[in-house]
Parts: structure tokens; sequence; C-alpha cells
């Protein structure tokens, strides 16, 4: 999918959601324990039930990895189900890869060639060398970390040199070099608020994947306000908040009313752009 065709849907759908399946079998509703796949079916009806309202789905592999092979079924029956069924929307997968060129090589094989998936989350800290191998797909999406919404980001991405640049913007800069804002976006946490405007000063047109709205208490507004631009600009992603809206029979339907919330909301904010 390139960025016309996202933006495209963005505004057709009035919705920038991406819904992160990061799907906790343990959080899995007690209804579905005994199927025989029952990560799959929790994806498929959460997928069915949010279609309408999101313009992306960012599987987390660490949810699918720590089931070994049986959760790597789930997870590429998973892609297979939305490939067939909803092709307009854009995958992510979440896997932060990045190592020296050719084990990168060979991430990019798997994400991009076995699964086709459209973008990839990566982590930057290795350099060039360990991200332009997922760079030379064409079509692909890489998704670099940059300003992320944990704790644990102010322990080296906020640290400054002695120009005062810091890291992250470092991060943001130096790749621009790699790959541009038809195949590359960054990651930039919710819960950084009005670090926003400091982001779009290095990357004013890029598309942003933003996590850390809804469970994490990231405000949608506040990262409108700061981050969004003329075509949108932004993936906002929802996992727990939507995804585990409900524990009982009727986990689907109340992960589409979170989802349509959240829906309306970025209608709103679009208007405000037109």
């Amino acid at each position: 999918m390139n960025r016309k065709q996202l933006v495209d849907q963005i505004f057709s759908k009035q919705s920038f959601l991406c819904v992160g399946l990061d799907t906790d079998i343990k959080k899995v509703p007690e209804c579905l324990l005994n199927n025989e796949d029952p990560i799959f079916d929790f994806n498929k009806a959460i997928i069915d039930a949010t279609a309408q309202y999101c313009v992306a789905y960012k599987p987390n592999l660490a949810f699918y990895e720590c089931m070994g092979v049986k959760g790597m079924i789930s997870f590429e029956r998973t892609i297979k189900y939305l490939k067939e069924n909803y092709p307009d929307h854009f995958i992510i997968a979440d896997a932060k890869r990045g190592d020296i060129g050719n084990t990168s090589s060979m991430y990019a094989r798997t994400f991009f060639e076995e699964y086709d998936i459209d973008s990839l989350t990566v982590a930057p800290y290795m350099g060039e060398d360990s991200v332009t191998p997922f760079l030379n797909y064409e079509g692909k999406w890489v998704i670099l970390l940059a300003l992320t919404s944990n704790k644990g980001s102010h322990d080296f991405q906020l640290t400054a040199d002695q120009d005062g640049e810091r890291l992250f913007e470092k991060v943001i800069r130096k790749s621009q070099a790699w790959g541009d804002e038809q195949n590359m976006m960054y990651v930039v946490g919710a819960t950084q608020g009005s670090m926003f405007q400091d982001i779009r000063k290095v990357a004013p047109n890029h598309f942003l994947l933003v996590p850390g709205v809804g469970a994490q208490g990231g405000s949608l507004q506040e990262v409108c306000k700061y981050g969004i631009i003329k075509d949108c600009g932004l993936l906002v992603n929802s996992s727990r908040g939507i995804i585990y809206a409900s524990s009982g029979s009727d986990f689907a339907e109340a992960a589409a009313i979170k989802a349509e919330a959240l829906q309306k909301e970025m209608a709103i904010e679009l208007n405000k752009i037109k």
C-alpha cells in the first residue's frame, strides 16, 4: 500500500485508527479456549467487528512467538485472513527487528516476502546498514522507533549531545537519508504530548505510528493538536483498550463500540484540517 492509498483510506473512512492485535492467550475469553485455535478465532472476531472503523491492524509478534509454532500459525492465519477479506487495510508487523545487514535481510525476507506484510517496526540503534535491507522492497514501509511511550524512553531517547540534539531527533534526521516519506514512518508514543511539536520540526511530512492512546493514557486530541498534518500523517494505535473491552462472550461487540468511539473522535480531528 502506497502513501496515497493509505491517505485515501483515512479520509474515506474518516479514521486513522490502527487496532493492535496484542492477543494474549491468558486474556482470551473463556468461551473460546476450547477451540482448536483460540488466538485466531479471537482475532477474526475482533477484525470482523472493528474493520469498518479502522484503517490498519498491528499484530505484535511477541504475543505469537511466546506460544511457539502454534502461535506463529495463528499469526500466519490472521495475516492471511486480513489479506483475503480486508485487503484495503494496512498491516503492520510489530516485531522491532534490526541487526547486522545480512540478518536484517533475512528479517526483511520473512515479513515482506514470506508473509507479504505492508510494514514492519524496526529498531535503528545499529545504524544504516541494519535498516536499509528493509527499504529495498518497493511498496513496503519501515517504521522506525523514534520516541516511544514507555517510562524507560527517557533513559536514552531524550539524552542530548554537546550541540543539544537529542537522540530521537538524531535518529529521525539521520534516517531521512536512508528512506523518505513514501516508505518510512516513525513510532512516537501518544504519552509524549507536546513533544510532537519537536518531532514535526524534524519530520514535518512523515507518517507517525502513535501507540499509547487508551490503556496507556495518551490523549488523541493532544496528539492531533501537535502532530496532525494536511494529509493526516498519523496512525493512532489502540490495543488493550479495544480488544479487551470485555472478557465475556460479547468481547467483539464491546471492541466495536470502543473502536467506533475512537473513529468518531478521529472524524472530528480530520474535519479540522479540511
